[in-house]
């Protein structure tokens, strides 16, 4: 278990670690001559049964602020110092805010320098403590009355911490990913590189992989130890330092980069949270943000009014930070001089528009009301389909985690890709009502290719999740596929036995260079065109002819031979123009340019200016 001093400048917070576990916490030189905590401080208090306590002194001047922040992220026991000489103080008041903001559960107080004032001053100390903290909201706080110099009450406070740490119960964040915020980085000498910090989630065991975002590398875990011990493996919870191996130097690491199970998903540079505020906050108002051991500087865009619970907003980071959901920022006004309020990150992307649309205020507001990640997930996929590589990353589930939660619920899902059984069923009525319009409009071709129904139907859903709905419809018979041309299945049926005859007599008039009009079919086999007309949009439907324009037709293998000329010559050349296709097949410029048209109205190319890129060779080519 792991405890961290709160308190005023010289309220003897070094002191009493140091009466409690026989550790000096001040390690700077400046600290020792100035008798003042500027950094953080560590001590390990060494139990019976091999475990260990540790304590995170933390710096109780106001200039020395954004150091003690750095010590208190993830504490989950703090132990508020009040010198009984000086009593409550600014930066009690502010520490106090602090551990509140930051979501600190609990709190013990210990009053210090008793020896140095009378009975009466002790008791107006202890009950201005209690005010304070009931003020804030701590109720039946423990309460310590101590003189390190006597050693007065030190020994009840002892066994106190040590019930504590035997009750401690696993830290709620072991079934997240291992995440450490770096707070130290120092060279060993025949070790190399080690760094400390406290594990905020997971746990890590020697020789495992982490990545450190400073580097923006893989390091592997040569040696650990935990709470100032040998260890095999850290945990959530733990004080940890860790010796690293890799192609990493001293400094490429600093204080705020962090130690991760797993690559980053991205840094956040835009976020919205949920903020707890103890001073009022401006719109667009610049502030400095502290989160784990990183500061820095950015803005707050507010998204509701002040007064109405929860308020949203808008973060805006002048540096990226490596966020996940829920985590706590801890806003300071920009002179750095009066604590403002708390951030939970609610969402790590924050939409470019409508983030102020009553409809996503409403979600939003949901989001911060999800107690479980299954609420949580149940939230997220109404909005489409779910990234679950950045899904992971923002919720920090294990493998194992997603896994399990994803099985409580329908989906469709391919690869890293997951998409609601429900928002599936939609996306199918979708890809059949369009290609049943399709057909309404272009009756005399067979049908289109998965990329160009993907394109008309769910142009902004990715590729692989549209295939696979396809291939569903595909098994249920909804729609069928004849050469590789998606359709309705009553769409180019067969036939009949007239139809059979005449195109038994005109197919042997294909191939030739020019396309077929049906006047002109009509005029050579002295057939009646409104007949031959119906014959060949059959013909058509069946996959035996194309039209390239209306009543226009090549047959099937002619038009493959075209796509394979125009694919060769745009993997030569980069592009075909009219003219190149013109000369290439010896026939006039307007059929030229017909014929491209229609490969670019199909998907297979793309027109830009007087060229013609290849676009999507599947739909032609085998």
């Amino acid at each position: 278990m792991i405890f961290a001093t709160a308190g005023h400048v010289d309220h003897g917070k070094t002191t009493l670690i140091k009466a409690i576990t026989g550790v000096n916490t001040a390690h700077l030189p400046e600290e020792k001559k100035r008798g003042m905590t500027i950094d953080l401080g560590y001590a390990y208090w060494p139990q019976p049964d091999g475990s260990s306590i540790g304590f995170i002194d933390v710096p109780g001047h106001e200039k020395f602020l954004g150091n003690m922040l750095a010590g208190v992220g993830g504490i989950n026991h703090a132990l508020l110092v009040v010198a009984c000489d000086d009593g409550v103080m600014a930066q009690t008041r502010e520490h106090l805010a602090i551990l509140r903001l930051a979501g600190c559960q609990c709190v013990t107080a210990v009053l210090t320098k008793a020896d140095r004032v009378d009975e009466q001053r002790v008791t107006e100390v202890a009950l201005d403590v209690e005010a304070e903290l009931h003020r804030q909201g701590w109720f039946d706080t423990p309460l310590f009355i101590t003189a390190a110099n006597e050693g007065r009450s030190i020994p009840e406070l002892q066994t106190y911490l040590q019930q504590l740490h035997q009750k401690t119960a696993d830290h709620q964040n072991q079934q997240q990913r291992f995440r450490l915020a770096i707070d130290r980085v120092f060279h060993v000498k025949g070790v190399g590189i080690v760094v400390t910090g406290t594990a905020l989630a997971g746990k890590v065991a020697l020789n495992e992989p982490l990545w450190l975002t400073g580097a923006d590398s893989v390091v592997r875990v040569r040696g650990i130890h935990r709470q100032n011990q040998q260890s095999e493996f850290a945990q959530a919870g733990d004080r940890v330092a860790l010796n690293l191996a890799g192609d990493i130097d001293k400094t490429n690491i600093t204080r705020g980069d962090w130690l991760l199970s797993e690559k980053p998903f991205a840094a956040a540079t835009r976020v919205i949270v949920e903020l707890t505020c103890d001073s009022v906050i401006k719109h667009w108002q610049p502030v400095h943000l502290y989160h784990g051991a990183s500061h820095i500087t950015g803005r707050v865009s507010l998204l509701t009014e002040q007064g109405k619970a929860p308020l949203l907003a808008e973060l805006i980071l002048d540096t990226p930070l490596w966020l996940v959901d829920d985590d706590r920022l801890i806003l300071r006004d920009i002179s750095a001089r009066e604590t403002l309020a708390s951030a939970r990150v609610i969402r790590l992307v924050s939409p470019r528009r409508g983030k102020r649309q009553p409809e996503f205020i409403e979600w939003l507001r949901s989001l911060c009301a999800a107690k479980d990640e299954l609420s949580h997930l149940k939230l997220q996929l109404p909005n489409g389909e779910l990234d679950l590589n950045g899904y992971g990353w923002s919720r920090q589930l294990t493998s194992y985690a997603l896994e399990n939660l994803l099985s409580q619920v329908e989906l469709v899902r391919v690869g890293n890709l997951a998409l609601s059984a429900f928002k599936a069923q939609v996306a199918k009525e979708r890809l059949v009502q369009i290609l049943e319009d399709f057909h309404e409009v272009h009756s005399d071709q067979i049908g289109v290719s998965k990329a160009r129904l993907k394109r008309m139907a769910l142009p902004t859903m990715s590729e692989s999740l549209v295939f696979k709905l396809i291939n569903e419809l595909l098994i249920d018979e909804r729609i069928k596929q004849t050469r590789g041309w998606l359709h309705m299945p009553q769409h180019g049926l067969v036939f009949d036995r007239e139809q059979q005859q005449i195109w038994q007599q005109v197919s042997g008039l294909f191939p030739r260079v020019d396309a077929w009009w049906v006047r002109d079919l009509a005029a050579e086999t002295k057939h009646d065109e409104g007949v031959l007309r119906s014959v060949m949009k059959k013909a058509a439907q069946m996959g035996l002819v194309t039209a390239i324009v209306r009543d226009r037709y090549y047959s099937r293998e002619q038009i493959e031979q075209f796509a394979e000329l125009i694919l060769h010559y745009c993997i030569e050349k980069g592009a075909i123009t009219a003219a190149d296709f013109r000369n290439e097949l010896g026939v006039g410029r307007k059929l030229a340019i017909q014929i491209l048209e229609f490969f670019d109205k199909s998907g297979f190319t793309r027109r830009k200016g007087d060229e013609h890129f290849l676009r999507d060779k599947d739909i032609f080519i085998e």
